[in-house]
C-alpha cells in the first residue's frame, strides 16, 4: 500500500469502534474468585462535580496505563470506578440552581461517566457505585453501631470551627486565613456536641505501620503522617489551685524546665477561664473576641499573641510558689487539657508573650560552659545543656534532669511520665443535610441508643428542595420523631450526618465485593490490599490516614484477615503532580483552564492520554503545552501511516540476518528493554514513550523495497511498537494490532520480552582519551583484544591531530570501555 492509499487516521471514529468492541466483550470485568496473581489498581474516585478537569485526566490516565501494563504481564487486574457523592458542594449547588442535591448529583454522575468512558479507561464498570446510595452507606451505619458497642464511638461537647454561612462545622484544614474554605465567612468557635471516632486508640499502630510502607510510599507522605500523629514522650504535671480546690493539668516534653515556669496559659474555652469571666467584663470581652478566631493550629501560630489575666493562682508542684494563670489565644482546648506550662526562657512563644505582658523570665538551662543572664535575653534558648537556678537539680544535664524531675512530681502525687499525641479523635458530625445519617437515637430516659441492625439503613430523604443552608432534617418530624428502640417512648433521631471522609475511607474495600450481602465478604481478602493507589498529595494526611484507620477497624471487627498482609489498605502509593498552565495551577478564576472534552473532541482520547503521560514524570507538575499536544497527535499519525504502508503479511524472521537487519533488531529490543524497565514499579511513562518515539523514527528509515530480512525485522518492530504503545494510546494500538494481522485483543496480548541475543552488538564504542581528556570515540569489534585495539586506535586518523608534537609513552586499554593514550 502506498502513502496515497493509506486510510486517514480518524481518532473519533476509530476510538468509538474500539470502545464498542471492548464493551460488547466486557473485556475488563475482574473475576473475583479466580486463581492466579492479582493486581488491584485504584485511582482516587472523583467527586461528581459535573465536569472532568485535566487533573482527572492525568490521574486516570496514569492509573489506566499501569492497569493495562499489568494486564499484559499476565496478572488478573481489578480497576474499578465509582463516585464520592455526598458533601457540601452538592448542597450549595442545589441551593444555587433550585434542585434537590440527589438530582444534581445523579445528573452529574451520568455526565462524568460518559466523559470517563470516552477516554477509553479499562474500568470494570460492573462494580460502579455512588456513596450516596443506601446500598452503600447502610454498611458504614452498621459499622458505626459495631464501633459504638466496642467503645470506639462517643459523643462529647467540643470546641469547633463554625461557618455561619454554610451552617456547619469545619475541619481545621477547611479554615483558610480564619475563613471558611467555601463560603469565605469568618469562622466562629462554638461548643457543640459532636460524634467522634476514637482514632487515637490506633495512634501507635498507625505510626509503626508507616515503617512497613516505606518501600512503596513517597517519603514526603510518610513524613507528613508521622508529623500529624505526632508522638511525643514527656510528663503530665498537675498544678494545684491556690484555693486548694482542684488542679490544672498540663503536658510537657520539657519537664527539665519545670523550675523555669513563671505562669500558666489556658485556652479561652477552659472552664477556669469561663468561670472567671462571669465576674470580669473585660475578660469576658476578650473571650468573645477569641470566639471569632478559628481553632486550627495554623491560625493560632500566625495570629498575634494576646492574653488576659484571670486572677487565678496555682502553686508550683515542687516549690509551692504561686504562679498566675492567664488566658492566651494561642492555647487550644482540643489539645491536651487546654493548658500549658509557660517557660519563657526556653520557649519562644512563651518568651514573646512574657515580654509583651511583663511576666518573669527565669533561665534554668544553659549550654555547657556558658551563662545566659535572664535580664538580657533576646530570644528563648531551646537547646540542651545543664540546669541552673533549679535547686538540687543544678549541674545536671537536661536529659538526666527530665527523669529526676518527673520522678519527683510523681512522688508528690502531682505528675507522671506519659506519652502524648498530636493526633486527636476524629470528629465526624456535620450539621448539614447531604450526608450519611448517623444511626443513633436520643431518648430522654435511655440516653443515646443505636438504631437496631434490622432497621438499617437509616435512609436519607432525597425529596427536599433547599432554600437555605439549614438542614431540612431538623424540621422534618417524619424523620426525627421516632420511638426509642429500648423503652418505646418518644425519642429524637440524630440529625447530624457523617463527614464525607467516612465514605471515602472504605470505598476501596467495597469495590472488591460491591454486591455483597454484608459490608465485605471473602472476596475482599482475595483482592486487598490495593497494589497501586494513585491520587494527589493533598490527600496525604486526612484521607490516607483515615483509610488506614478504617482498614484496621475492618480487620478488628472480623471483615479482613488478621494475618499481617491486610493491616494496610494500599501497598504502593503514587502521588501525581498538578497540571499547570502559564506557570500556575489551572483554575477558572485564573482563566487558564483547558477543557478535556474539547481536547478529546479535536484530537482524540489517545492524543490526550499520550500527551499527559509524556509531558512529565507522574510525580512532577506538568506544564501545559499546546505545541506538545500537537506533537503527540502528529506522532500517532506517523505510526498509523507507517503500519498501514507496511501491509498485513510480514515475512518470517530468517535464521541469519544481515548486519543492517541485526542493527535494526537490536534497536527494537533495546526499546522493549527500555520501556519495560521504565514500567516495572517506577512508572517513568515519559521515558518509556520517548523510547517508542525513537524506535518509530528508526523504523521509518527502512526503505519500502528493503531486502526480506530487513522487512521481517521491520514487521517485528511494528508489532512490538503496537504492544508497547497499548498502555498509553490503547485505541490506536488495538487497531494497528489488527492491521498487522494479529489475532485476539491486544489488551490481553503478552507483553514483549527483550531478546538477550538481539541486545548484543558485534561492535562497541570506545572512548578515546589523551592524557585523561576525552578526544574521540571509535567503534571496534566487540571481541577485539587489547593489542588489536591499541593498533587500531594509534592508526585512527582523527586522533593524529591530538597527538601532533607529542611522543606516545603508554596506551592503557580498558576493553569495551575506553583507551587512554599517555603522551609527552
Amino acid at each position: 500500500m502506498t502513502s496515497q492509499d493509506t486510510p486517514p487516521y480518524s481518532p473519533q471514529t476509530l476510538e468509538s469502534e474500539v470502545q464498542r468492541r471492548w464493551q460488547e466483550k466486557q473485556l475488563f470485568r475482574a473475576v473475583g474468585d479466580a486463581s492466579g496473581e492479582k493486581f488491584y489498581c485504584l485511582s482516587m474516585f472523583p467527586y461528581p462535580s459535573g465536569q472532568l478537569h485535566m487533573g482527572h485526566v492525568r490521574n486516570y490516565s496514569i492509573g489506566d496505563a499501569i492497569a493495562r501494563y499489568q494486564r499484559m504481564r499476565g496478572r488478573q487486574v481489578l480497576q474499578p470506578m465509582g463516585w464520592d457523592a455526598f458533601g457540601l458542594p452538592a448542597e450549595n449547588a442545589a441551593l444555587k440552581h433550585g434542585l434537590a442535591p440527589a438530582q444534581w448529583t445523579l445528573d452529574n454522575i451520568a455526565h462524568m461517566r460518559g466523559q470517563l468512558q470516552r477516554l477509553g479507561l479499562s474500568y470494570d464498570w460492573s462494580r460502579e457505585f455512588a456513596t450516596c446510595t443506601p446500598e452503600y452507606y447502610r454498611w458504614e451505619q452498621w459499622l458505626f453501631v459495631r464501633l459504638w458497642e466496642k467503645g470506639l464511638v462517643y459523643q462529647k461537647l467540643s470546641t469547633v470551627n463554625w461557618d455561619p454561612v454554610d451552617q456547619t462545622v469545619l475541619a481545621n484544614e477547611q479554615v483558610v486565613d480564619g475563613r471558611g474554605w467555601r463560603s469565605g465567612a469568618a469562622v466562629e468557635r462554638r461548643e457543640i456536641r459532636q460524634w467522634f471516632l476514637r482514632i487515637t486508640a490506633y495512634a501507635d499502630e498507625l505510626l509503626s505501620g508507616l515503617e512497613h510502607l516505606a518501600e512503596g510510599w513517597p517519603e514526603q507522605v510518610l513524613s507528613m503522617q508521622r508529623n500529624w500523629i505526632g508522638r511525643s514522650e514527656g510528663a503530665e504535671i498537675r498544678f494545684p489551685l491556690a484555693t486548694g480546690e482542684g488542679v490544672v493539668k498540663v503536658f510537657t516534653t520539657r519537664p527539665d524546665t519545670l523550675l523555669g515556669a513563671t505562669y500558666l496559659a489556658i485556652a479561652p474555652e477552659h472552664p477556669l477561664a469561663l468561670a472567671a469571666a462571669r465576674t470580669q467584663p473585660e475578660l469576658a470581652a476578650f473571650l468573645e473576641r477569641c470566639r471569632h478566631v478559628a481553632v486550627s493550629e495554623a491560625t493560632v501560630e500566625t495570629q498575634e499573641k494576646e492574653g488576659y489575666p484571670t486572677g487565678i493562682t496555682v502553686r508550683h508542684p515542687l516549690t509551692g510558689q504561686p504562679l498566675p494563670v492567664w488566658v492566651a489565644n494561642f492555647v487550644l482546648m482540643g489539645y491536651g487539657e487546654g493548658a500549658v506550662m509557660s517557660v519563657p526562657a526556653h520557649d519562644q512563644r512563651d518568651f514573646e508573650f512574657a515580654r509583651k505582658y511583663g511576666l518573669p523570665i527565669q533561665v534554668v538551662v544553659v549550654p555547657e560552659g556558658e551563662e545566659i543572664p535572664s535580664g538580657i535575653l533576646e530570644q528563648a534558648y531551646t537547646g540542651s545543656g545543664r540546669l541552673v537556678h533549679s535547686g538540687i537539680y543544678d549541674g545536671l544535664d537536661n536529659e538526666t534532669a527530665k527523669a529526676r524531675i518527673t520522678a519527683a512530681v510523681a512522688a508528690a502525687g502531682l505528675g507522671r511520665k506519659t506519652v502524648n499525641y498530636r493526633l486527636r479523635d476524629w470528629g465526624i458530625s456535620r450539621q448539614r443535610y447531604w450526608g450519611t445519617p448517623i444511626p443513633m437515637i436520643h431518648c430522654p430516659r435511655c440516653g443515646a441508643v443505636p438504631v437496631p441492625e434490622k432497621d438499617l439503613p437509616v435512609v436519607l430523604p432525597t425529596h427536599y428542595h433547599l432554600d437555605n443552608p439549614r438542614s431540612p432534617l431538623l424540621d422534618d418530624p417524619e424523620f426525627h420523631q421516632v420511638p426509642c428502640p429500648q423503652c418505646g417512648g418518644g425519642a429524637r433521631r440524630e440529625t447530624d450526618t457523617m463527614d464525607t471522609f467516612v465514605e471515602s475511607s472504605w470505598y476501596y474495600a467495597r469495590f472488591t465485593c460491591p454486591d455483597a450481602a454484608a459490608m465485605l465478604d471473602e472476596r475482599a481478602a482475595r483482592w486487598l490490599p490495593v497494589d497501586q493507589y494513585i491520587g494527589g498529595v493533598e490527600h496525604a494526611v486526612l484521607h490516607l490516614l483515615y483509610a488506614r484507620f478504617f482498614n484496621k477497624l475492618l480487620r478488628d471487627v472480623g471483615l479482613l484477615p488478621a494475618d499481617g498482609r491486610h493491616d494496610e489498605p494500599f501497598r504502593r502509593l503514587l502521588t501525581q503532580g498538578m497540571v499547570l498552565k502559564d506557570g500556575g495551577k489551572m483554575s477558572k478564576s485564573k482563566g487558564n483552564t483547558v477543557d478535556p472534552q474539547g481536547l478529546i473532541d479535536r484530537y482524540g482520547a489517545d492524543t490526550a492520554r499520550l500527551f499527559i503521560l509524556f509531558a512529565a514524570p507522574p510525580e512532577q507538575h506538568l506544564e501545559w503545552s499546546d505545541a506538545a499536544v500537537e506533537g503527540a497527535y502528529r506522532f500517532l499519525h506517523r505510526v498509523w501511516r507507517l503500519v498501514h504502508e507496511y501491509g498485513q503479511t510480514p515475512p518470517p524472521l530468517p535464521a541469519t540476518l544481515s548486519a543492517e537487519a541485526r542493527d535494526l533488531r537490536r534497536l527494537v529490543h533495546q526499546c522493549i528493554d527500555r520501556v519495560s524497565s521504565n514500567m516495572d514499579g517506577r512508572y517513568h511513562f515519559n521515558a518509556a514513550i520517548a523510547a517508542i518515539m525513537e524506535l518509530n523514527n528508526a523504523l521509518m528509515k527502512v526503505p519500502g523495497e528493503a531486502q526480506a530480512d530487513l522487512r521481517a525485522v521491520l514487521g517485528e518492530g511494528l508489532r512490538s511498537m503496537a504492544l508497547l504503545l497499548s498502555p498509553f494510546a490503547p485505541h490506536i494500538a488495538e487497531a494497528l494490532w489488527q492491521r498487522l494481522g494479529q489475532e485476539g485483543e491486544l489488551s490481553f496480548a503478552p507483553w514483549p520480552n527483550a531478546d538477550p541475543e538481539a541486545l548484543q552488538s558485534s561492535t562497541v564504542t570506545l572512548v578515546i582519551q589523551v592524557n585523561g581528556k576525552l578526544r574521540e570515540r571509535l567503534e571496534v569489534p566487540a571481541d577485539a583484544d587489547a593489542g588489536s585495539i591499541e593498533a587500531v586506535v594509534l592508526a585512527y586518523p582523527p586522533l593524529q591531530k591530538h597527538l601532533a608534537g607529542l611522543s606516545v609513552r603508554k596506551v592503557v586499554v580498558v576493553p569495551g570501555r575506553l583507551v587512554n593514550v599517555v603522551a609527552q
